[in-house]
């Protein structure tokens, strides 16, 4: 059993509190965080990006979705932490267990600046229900003596250049929102938000180029609250002309207390004790920002392109290097992820990977977010099947890409399974739709060449991708499954990036994912409607030595050769003569 976990259970004990709830979030509820607030995997062992922790006396259960299962059982192992399986019909919610568990007078805590207000409310009226009390108690950091500290990064300001849209058009939009919801204020804690509205970037989580920071906007002024440590001249003297009030990080809840006025919130991002700060009247609406930063602008779409063809470029280099070297030099899934790392230094104005590089061979690749250490690193080395996503931080944009490569020989189980896989990607790729249709609409489009085969994949099939923002951005998505906590089945509107990534993984053996991001655009209009289709904005080539050519239709075909062809005219430029033969070849007709 771990230790952590006997710890906060020692201090349950001390603060009489019977349940304790960790999640993985910050105090703005960001999908992943910086040192300082990565407390369920200080307590578990669990290293996941996504999952929640809830300690009783005698119970503690880890919550995760399906992406990590493999990973979470290998890691919880002699924890102390039972897994909890998300999303299958035999597992119960949170709130299903606080209702068959929970008695009279018993405690819950939570330290309610990094729980948002939905759960918080719901977790309420459970313990309320059953006259049991909720108190906001931060005892992770009572145990956790040798915490991290906030992040000190300095933030830097994306110009025009860049973004397409100055602060003081982006706080004037966010201001009619206000007054469209009878408001006058809006306090925005989400940092994806504050980061978009203000035009500033920072390293205050790993590959996330956000800094912390929330802000309160109203029909009268504009405040920003950040660490005024990490802004320099270029930050203040462009807010100063935007009329940019700026204050402590910390202050937000006094000026949240301050506030006399209808206030706009999400509560889908507020932490409880902003929420608890707040004396006036509040309406939850979900944030109108989220839908103004998913609609690039033409400037964004343009730097969004750029950034998938600097992408393109890295991925053509990889694959060269992969393929002609494979079994030939020592080789492993921790120098490919360095090779990458090579790779994207040479690309101008690429400061940072997106996530942390998936490198799985064989059965690595069937962990769905698998992430090679010392003691896990594979040699890549004999047959099977190599699994490579990763994504980079331009200047210019956000990038997503995976491929799944063939070493050595590779059976016909897996080449059938790839084939089905790229023949999702394709599928999807080529769609036309009415305008109003959403994700959950489209989803079948890539999972039926799956589905056929009697298989599926436990993850959506695409995400939103932010502007030099997180990789995840809501509120686009593709997925069948309707996820009730997750905001990502809107309408796809023109000007939307969103992810293409279909996949097999079966469990202990291989897996297989292929992804490219699709840009949103007009199709055609008439007496019926406007029809939109997809952009395919992503260069890199297939590894056609998977394909079973045969089971492609004739229309699959031709997209896929028309493609490759593209591929190659686009990167060829770039390359050098040996990387321009290999790539003319792995991109010739089939």
């Amino acid at each position: 059993m771990r230790q952590q976990l006997l710890q906060l259970r020692q201090a349950m004990k001390k603060e009489n509190i019977d349940y304790y709830y960790v999640p993985t979030a910050d105090f703005h509820e960001s999908e992943y965080v910086g040192e300082h607030f990565q407390a369920r995997a200080y307590i578990s062992g669990f290293t996941g990006s996504a999952g929640y922790i809830l300690v009783t006396k005698t119970e503690a259960i880890l919550w995760t979705d399906g992406r990590y299962f493999i990973q979470a059982e290998k890691e919880l192992e002699n924890s102390g932490f039972q897994l909890y399986k998300m999303g299958l019909s035999s597992t119960p919610t949170i709130d299903e267990y606080l209702q068959q568990h929970i008695k009279p007078n018993e405690v819950l805590g939570f330290d309610a600046r990094v729980v948002n207000v939905k759960t918080a409310q719901r977790i309420k009226d459970i313990c309320d229900s059953h006259y049991a009390d909720l108190i906001d108690c931060d005892l992770i950091s009572q145990i956790w003596k040798n915490r991290p500290p906030l992040s000190q990064h300095q933030a830097f300001f994306l110009s025009e250049k860049y973004t397409g849209e100055s602060v003081i058009s982006k706080i004037a939009k966010v201001k009619d929102k206000i007054r469209e919801n009878n408001c006058e204020a809006m306090i925005i804690s989400s940092l994806d938000e504050v980061n978009y509205i203000f035009n500033i970037r920072g390293n205050d989580i790993s590959y996330t180029p956000h800094v912390l920071s929330f802000a309160i906007i109203s029909l009268e002024n504009t405040k920003l609250f950040i660490n005024q440590n990490k802004l320099d001249e270029t930050i203040t003297k462009e807010l100063a002309i935007a009329g940019v009030e700026i204050y402590d990080y910390e202050e937000i809840y006094i000026h949240a207390n301050e506030l006399d006025c209808q206030v706009l919130c999400d509560f889908n991002t507020l932490n409880y004790r902003l929420f608890m700060s707040v004396h006036t009247a509040v309406v939850n609406v979900v944030s109108p920002i989220i839908l103004m930063k998913a609609v690039k602008n033409e400037t964004q779409i343009e730097n969004m392109k750029l950034a998938q063809y600097k992408d393109g470029i890295i991925m053509a280099k990889l694959m060269y290097f992969i393929k002609t070297n494979a079994n030939k030099i020592a080789m492993s899934e921790l120098i490919i992820e360095e090779k990458i790392k090579e790779l994207a230094s040479q690309q101008e104005n690429c400061f940072d990977l997106s996530f942390n590089t998936i490198c799985g061979f064989k059965d690595h690749g069937a962990i769905i977010h698998y992430s090679a250490t010392p003691e896990t690193n594979y040699e890549i080395n004999g047959n099977g099947l190599l699994l490579v996503d990763s994504g980079r931080q331009y200047l210019e944009g956000t990038t997503d890409i995976t491929r799944t490569y063939g070493i050595g020989e590779v059976s016909e189980i897996e080449k059938e399974h790839y084939t089905a896989v790229l023949r999702g990607l394709i599928n999807l790729s080529m769609a036309k739709f009415q305008y109003g249709v959403r994700g959950t609409n489209l989803d079948i489009l890539a999972r039926m060449p799956i589905w056929e085969l009697g298989l599926d994949y436990r993850t959506g099939t695409g995400h939103g991708i932010g502007f030099v923002s997180g990789v995840h951005e809501a509120p686009n998505g593709i997925r069948w499954r309707i996820v009730p906590e997750r905001n990502d089945s809107c309408v796809l509107e023109a000007g939307m990036f969103t992810t293409n990534e279909p996949g097999i993984y079966i469990d202990y053996k291989y897996g297989i994912r292929l992804e490219n991001v699709l840009l949103t655009v007009p199709f055609t209009s008439n007496e019926y409607g406007h029809f939109m289709q997809f952009e395919t904005v992503t260069y890199s080539p297939f590894d056609i030595d998977l394909i079973i050519v045969d089971k492609l239709t004739s229309i699959e075909r031709k997209w896929l050769n028309d493609y490759h062809k593209e591929v190659y005219n686009k990167l060829q430029g770039a390359l050098t003569e040996d990387e321009r033969m290999f790539l003319r070849q792995y991109t010739r007709e089939i």
